[in-house]
Formats: C-alpha cells, structure tokens, sequence
C-alpha cells in the first residue's frame, strides 16, 4: 500500500491534519489509529475555544484558528454547534481584579469587557456570587462539538482511516521511506505525521526522537441539573482565585480519617463550567484540577471517587444557587483524559530531524481550540508553502536557542486553565 501521507492518531490534531493536508492537494492521505476517530481525548475536556492568550504566539495561532472554525461552521451550516457567547473570568480578590483590568489593557486587541466592581458584574451576570468583585468577559470564545467538527472534517476529505497502531518508521536515504502498521503490510509513504496526543512521546521514538512533552491527568464531569439552576445562557465561567471548601465540622473529620486532607486546606484556582447543549438540556459540564498528576498515560485513569462532589462544591462558590444540590448531587457522569504539553505549554508543530517526518502536538488542554490552525499549520510545513510568522514558536528548534531557553526558565503564567 502507498500513501501520500500517514498520520499517526485519530484525535481531533490528527484529523485536523489530514483534512489540510487533502486540501492542500495530498494525495492519499491515511489516518491510522487503534481506536475509532475523536474517542480517546479529544472529548475529554470542555471543549472550548478562547483566544485570551498572556502570549502573541498562542494568540496568533488561537485567532488563526477561531478564523477556520467560523469559516468551517458556515460550510458546514454549523454541523458543529459553534457558541460564540465567550470566557467570564470571575473574582473575589481585589488585586487579581487588578490584574484582569491591566490584562484588558495590554491585551485589548484580542477583544474583552471588563466588569470593574460588583453591580455591573451582577447586573449583567445576575446569577453569580455576591462576593464577586469583578470578571472580565473574553468575547472570542465559547465552545463547540470537537466530535462533529472531526466527523465532519473527515466526511469532507478524501481520508482514508486504519484502525490498527503504528509500530515503526522506515527510513531509506536519510528521510522516511514507510510506516509499519500492526498485522499489516508497510505504508510506503514519504511522509509521517506524528499525532499521536498522549501517547506522543511513545510514537516520537519511533522516528528516532525524544519529545520535551509531559502528560497530567485531567478529569470532567457532567452534570444532570434537573433543578435548572445553571443558567443556560451563560459563558463559560472560571473562578480565577484559590479557594477553602465550606466542608461541615463532621465532613471535614471524615475527610481527614479517609486520608482526604488534600482537600481540606486551601485549593487552586480555575474552578469552571459551563452548560452543555441547547436551551432545553439539562446538562452542565465542569472541570477542576485541583491535583497535578503526572504520569505516563495508562487507562483506566486514576479514581477520585470524590470529584464530582469537590467540583460541585467549587462551582457553587461562583454560582451561590447551586447550593441546593449540598446535600444530594445530581446524576454525575465522570471521564478524563491527558493533557499533553511542553513545559512552557505551547504546542509542538512542525518537521523533526527525520526528513519527512513531523509532530502536531503537546496540544495540552487546548487542543480542541487549537487543532485547526495546527492542522493547518503542519501541513504547510510538509507541502513547502509559505509559513505564518507564528510558526517558528511552535516549532522543535526552538529548544535550540539559548535566548528562549532563558526566557521559558522563570516563566510563571501559561494561560493553562
């Protein structure tokens, strides 16, 4: 068999590359996974998109990639449910309200209000918490179906997809010359992409390379909200400050005797949600990652038996009506996935020291968000086309210069939420 292309990993990166580089005249392109399209990680998250990013590179590419998204949503007579209602990024804390109105300065071009004291807060947000000093609303943003836009992607292109793994990577003349598939033949191709979300690192060797990528657990949680208390119409909301859980005297004891102390002391920031489907659903989706466990992928993902309850608990710091599931959660449905990033959490995107081999990843907790600026962005690089001036930012090299190794060394704000 011959391919023109082969992409390892049928997340919504992997798909996304495929589909740009069939538009960019690619001819016979395959996708080989084990497991079926978009069902390993691409879901595992809120599935939203921003482009308030502390940094011009994460910007650009967000921006680049939100301008494919409106694009695809119009060809597609919105196949994939794009909101456009934004990010409210709410605090209780006078010098992170500080913070935001600066941001909403240094960062205006990319489109905010600020909602400096209380009463505009609430005026606008009558539902939040009336310890809220102020929020500020990033206007590009909202979220989307990264299961339709995949699907969809792969009905409009001339993609083939193998259900099977990728176990090795020829070369012949000092470039790729095949991709050996599991109980199969190689793929004489010119060309591998790796795409392979958390198991990136593990297929990088294959081509002969060690990625600077780490994976942390990160788990959602759906909520059945059959007393209508989230309100449909909201943005996505983020609690921007750390916070002590209202544990009662009895909950914290046993919290302690159950070896459950991590959840007794102050907890991080970033607590968020928003809700899911259309105006008549029931549903809220929420996410906290209030533990930062790192660890190579395996499946099933590490337990938290208590993790709908703490981000319940959470959420209803910012949303006070929520306060009427303490004492019985509703239905709660728990998954999770991995966050592949790089230390300074920007992607990588673009060829590796094997001649006709590229990685599209370390897509951390934006992937969703990112995937079709960089998508689009590794199939320039194979095609040879002119490039964005963002490119080299995302690119394996950059490792290579002193001055940026420098600057990543203190780096402190990522945009990681």
């Amino acid at each position: 068999m011959k391919a023109g292309a082969v992409v390892c990993g049928a997340g919504i990166a992997g798909v996304s590359a495929a589909f740009h580089l069939a538009r960019a005249g690619v001819k016979d392109v395959v996708v080989v996974d084990p497991r079926p399209p978009l069902t390993l990680t691409s879901d595992k998250s809120t599935e939203c998109y921003r482009n308030w990013w502390p940094n011009v590179p994460m910007a650009s590419l967000m921006n680049r990639s939100i301008d494919l998204l409106e694009k695809m949503a119009d060809e597609s007579g919105d196949a994939f449910h794009l909101s456009r209602r934004g990010y409210l990024f709410v605090t209780a804390d006078q010098d992170r309200l500080t913070r935001l109105a600066l941001d909403a300065v240094e960062m205006g071009r990319l489109g905010a209000d600020l909602y400096d004291d209380n009463e505009s807060l609430r005026r606008r947000f009558p539902y939040l918490s009336e310890r809220a000093l102020g929020g500020l609303h990033a206007r590009r943003a909202g979220w989307f179906s990264a299961q339709q836009l995949g699907s969809w992607m792969l009905a409009r292109s001339d993609v083939k997809v193998i259900r099977a793994a990728v176990t090795g990577v020829e070369a012949g003349g000092g470039r790729v010359a095949g991709v050996l598939i599991e109980g199969s033949d190689t793929i004489e191709t010119p060309v591998f992409v790796n795409a392979a979300g958390p198991m990136l690192q593990e297929v990088g060797r294959l081509a002969g390379v060690e990625l600077p990528v780490y994976s942390e657990v990160h788990l959602k949680v759906g909520f059945r909200d059959h007393l209508g208390l989230f309100p449909r119409d909201a943005p996505m909301l983020i609690w921007t400050d750390p916070q002590v859980i209202d544990w009662s005297a009895s909950e914290r004891t046993q919290l302690a005797a159950d070896g459950r102390a991590d959840l007794l002391g102050e907890m991080p920031p970033g607590c968020h949600g928003r809700p899911e489907g259309g105006i008549d659903s029931p549903w809220l989706l929420a996410l906290w990652e209030y533990h930062r466990i790192i660890q190579e992928p395996t499946w099933p993902l590490p337990e938290d038996r208590l993790y709908p309850e703490v981000v319940m608990r959470g959420m209803t710091t910012m949303i006070p009506g929520l306060a009427a599931y303490r004492d019985r959660l509703p239905q709660p449905v728990v998954d999770g996935g991995y966050y592949t990033k790089t230390r300074e959490n920007r992607p990588l995107i673009g060829p590796l020291a094997l001649e006709g081999a590229y990685v599209v990843g370390a897509l951390s907790g934006f992937g969703v968000m990112a995937a079709a600026a960089a998508g689009e962005l590794v199939a320039l690089h194979v095609t040879g086309r002119p490039l964005p001036d963002y490119a080299g930012a995302f690119s394996l090299q950059r490792y290579e210069d002193p001055t940026y190794l420098a600057e990543i060394e203190d780096l402190v704000e990522t945009g990681q939420i």
